[in-house]
């Protein structure tokens, strides 16, 4: 039995042994120079990485190695330090904190989110420091200077491209403050050739948090832009939507706590946009596309709105059908983070099925980026769900459809989320919504989807081919052994585009 006891010792993790305990601390302070720039209430985030390449401020997803560390300061000034230390009242993300980090070389970089108009942090105008290499040991101090501000972003310059910033009046007099929807265009040749000409509307709706800047990665590529600018394309007017909301990626749907976005869209920015880029104004000449959320996003709008747009390309989206939101059935599941068998579930994994990612430390990672410190508010992508499918909670932020830090699930609150469940909108709806939309849908999936959306649209395909009075002639495709987003082409959806108005 003694042999056993200590055999057990030997077994036990090292993060917990007492050589893994530090008294490492972290001093930060902002630089004078930056006194104009600076505000003194904000979030200030410490990212921390075995890993040394790039920029640690943009890793807002948890990895292998990664750790993030947050805190609320409020009357900061740059004559102050602020020490990040066990004790200290930092938030960190899943179960390390900073005296317990494994020893060894690490990279770090420190952030000031004292942006209020953008929901994640990499916002222009917010404040970071040089990533710095450090050696964790047992005693150490680190010093970090913020001296350096995010800037503005910019579009490209190319005579096709055009950016957009439209004031929503209904927005704004939801929110009592200016509101601003922005928007990357991409114009034919033909646009310029003959000023009485009009035009089809392409809409595309990127994948999480993308932002209407990326028109720029099509104008910069050689190979794409020679085949746009040859007779081979299709003349279409081509709208990049933005994909920035309160809590996230706006989903450009209404919600409850977001606002009307889903009106904005419809009612305000589309006429506006086909108005100023000479659209023909009509339904049949309007489409939707989108890979990821953007999959999800372009097909939820030809569902809401079926008689606003003639057709939807939605490739890899979203959890279509909430039985299946990712490997969590949110109607019968008790727990998120854990399965029926006491199991982590995992959020992603690669093309073999072997998990790379939990959900409880995904989410745990964004509880640590919302200023909230839960995910309601990280600006991350389960923060955008639940701002869209939840009702607004108590404290006026989105009601926690799961519990931050245990993932016990509220039924009351699942009950709010099935006004977004696409399948279950088109089941109970079918005999009304099938006839708008024929001839409009197409789906793409991988059935290796590194993040577990493929069995919801099985689960939309399987409803799709038992529907009568009409019955649905979708196409919904899976490709074998393929991944997220894989098979999602610019060129390729606009020649489908293109031929659908040949028809």
């Amino acid at each position: 039995m003694k042999n056993l006891f200590y055999l057990l010792l030997l077994c036990l993790p090292t993060a917990i042994s007492a050589q893994s305990i530090h008294q490492m601390t972290v001093d930060i302070k902002v630089d004078a120079s930056l006194q104009d720039q600076f505000q003194a209430d904000g979030r200030l985030l410490i990212f921390m990485s075995k890993n040394g390449r790039g920029e640690l401020r943009f890793r807002t997803w948890p990895q292998q190695g990664n750790y993030l560390f947050a805190k609320n300061i409020e009357k900061w000034s740059t004559d102050k330090l602020v020490t990040l230390a066990a004790g200290k009242g930092f938030m960190k993300a899943g179960q390390i904190s900073l005296d317990a980090l494994p020893e060894g070389t690490y990279f770090v970089q420190a952030l000031w989110d004292q942006d209020k108009s953008e929901s994640r942090p990499n916002a222009p105008g917010n404040l970071y420091s040089e990533v710095m290499k450090v050696e964790v040991n047992k005693s150490q101090k680190l010093n970090l200077v913020i001296n350096k501000v995010v800037q503005k972003r910019r579009i490209a310059n190319h005579p096709n491209v055009k950016e957009v910033t439209f004031r929503s009046d209904t927005l704004s007099k939801w929110w009592g403050k200016d509101m601003f929807l922005k928007v990357g265009v991409l114009l034919p040749d033909a646009y310029f050739e003959d000023e009485n000409k009009r035009f089809p509307f392409r809409y595309n709706i990127a994948g999480y948090g993308g932002r209407y800047t990326r028109v720029g990665r099509l104008a910069g590529s050689k190979r794409f832009m020679g085949w746009w600018q040859s007779d081979e394309s299709p003349e279409i007017v081509n709208i990049f939507l933005d994909g920035e909301g309160p809590f996230g990626d706006s989903y450009q749907l209404d919600s409850e706590n977001s606002g009307p976005y889903g009106y904005a869209l419809t009612e305000e920015l589309i006429p506006y946009l086909e108005g100023e880029f000479r659209g023909t104004g009509s339904a049949k000449d309007r489409f939707l596309d989108g890979c990821s959320t953007g999959g999800w996003v372009s097909l939820a709008l030809q569902i809401f709105y079926p008689d606003h747009f003639n057709g939807t390309w939605s490739y890899s989206p979203d959890a279509i059908d909430f039985e299946n939101y990712q490997l969590v059935n949110v109607y019968k599941d008790e727990n998120l983070y854990y399965n029926e068998w006491g199991n982590l579930r995992p959020v992603a994994r690669d093309l073999t099925g072997d998990p790379r990612l939990t959900m409880k430390d995904f989410i745990h990672y964004e509880n640590v980026l919302g200023y909230s410190n839960s995910y309601a508010t990280s600006g991350g992508q389960f923060s955008a769900h639940n701002a869209l499918y939840s009702p607004k909670g108590k404290d006026g932020l989105p009601a926690h459809m799961w519990d931050p830090q245990s993932g016990a699930i509220d039924p009351a609150i699942v009950e709010h989320w099935k006004k977004y469940d696409l399948k279950l909108i088109a089941k109970e709806n079918w005999e009304e919504l099938g006839p708008k939309l024929q001839g409009k849908i197409y789906i793409w999936m991988g059935d290796m989807d590194n993040f577990y959306l493929n069995p919801a649209t099985r689960a939309f395909d399987k409803f799709l081919k038992g529907t009568t009075n009409p019955k649905s002639d979708a196409i919904v495709e899976f490709t074998a052994m393929q991944g997220h987003c894989t098979q999602f082409d610019h060129r390729k959806v606009l020649e489908q585009m293109g031929a659908k108005l040949e028809n």
